[in-house]
C-alpha cells in the first residue's frame, strides 16, 4: 500500500522543533487496525508526515528504496519477511533512516536479534503515542538501543 498524501486533522505540539518540513514516516505492519492507529498518532505530531504503508518486510524494503522515509516503524512478526531481517535490509542500505521496532512482546521476551538488528528503538505497540514517538525521535542516535517504556 503506497501512500503519498499528508495526513490532515488537528495538531498537537512537537518538542520545541523549529521544522520547516515534517519527517517522513512509513508505517508497516501486516495488521491494518494497527496501521490506522499509527496513523492517527502521526495525525497529532505535526513534524511527522505518512509517507506510505506496507504490510510484510518485503514490501518495506521495496518502499524504503523508492520513498527514503526518515522513519520507519516496523512490526517485527509478519509473513514472508520479519521485521527484524527487513530491518537489517534497510539500515544496510539506508543507514541515514531510522527504523524502530513495535510490537507486542514485553521487554523480556524481545527476540535478542532485535537489539543488533540496526534498528535504534523498540517500543510495545499498546505504549505507541505521540509522546512516546516524540520522545523516541529525540533520542534516536544516542545510544545502541532504547527500549521504551511507557
Amino acid at each position: 500500500m503506497r501512500c503519498g498524501s499528508t495526513l490532515g486533522g488537528p495538531h498537537g505540539l512537537c518538542e520545541a522543533e523549529n521544522v520547516t518540513s515534517p519527517h517522513s514516516v512509513l508505517i508497516v505492519d501486516d495488521q491494518a487496525p494497527f496501521r490506522m492507529a499509527v496513523k492517527a498518532v502521526l495525525r497529532r505530531l505535526p513534524c511527522f508526515q505518512l509517507a506510505g504503508e506496507a504490510s510484510s518486510g518485503s514490501e518495506a524494503i521495496a518502499l524504503v528504496d523508492e520513498l527514503h522515509p526518515a522513519l520507519v516503524l516496523m512490526d517485527i512478526n509478519m509473513p514472508e519477511m520479519n521485521g527484524i531481517e527487513a530491518t537489517r535490509h534497510i539500515v544496510a542500505a539506508h543507514p541515514d533512516v531510522v527504523v524502530f521496532l513495535c510490537s507486542t512482546y514485553d521487554v523480556s521476551d524481545l527476540p535478542p536479534e532485535a537489539a543488533v538488528s540496526g534498528a535504534q528503538a523498540y517500543v510495545h505497540k499498546e505504549r505507541l503515542g505521540p509522546d512516546t514517538l516524540r520522545r523516541l525521535w529525540a533520542e534516536r542516535g544516542s545510544g545502541p538501543f532504547v527500549v521504551a517504556d511507557g
